[in-house]
């Protein structure tokens, strides 16, 4: 109750106290917060080397799919842009959608 009184009064002590307050909690504060990343890595690392081997093989077999479908998408576009600029493309943009 005391120092509740002197603080009152001084503007400085009262920082003091707000900074002194902040400190003890965070040092007190327990980290045990992991990452998502660093759990699943720990995850993966425990596993057998035939595990390890199979998912490195789908995440590479992931990727590979994900680049032909981007290649696929690029090429489509291209096509399309390269008959819009030739002028082959006659479609009147408000009949594209009529009901």
């Amino acid at each position: 109750m005391k120092i509740w009184k002197c603080l009152k009064n001084d503007v400085s002590l009262q920082r003091e106290f707000k900074i002194l307050r902040f400190m003890m909690t965070t040092v007190l504060k327990p980290q045990t917060e992991i990452a998502t990343v660093d759990a699943l890595w720990a995850l993966i690392q425990t596993q057998s080397k035939a595990v390890r081997k199979e998912l490195a093989l789908r995440l590479l077999s992931e990727q590979q799919s994900k680049r032909v479908q981007q290649k696929m998408v690029e090429e489509s576009l291209s096509r399309a842009f390269e008959e819009l600029h030739a002028g082959k493309v006659n479609h009147d943009a408000r009949n594209l959608f009529a009901k």
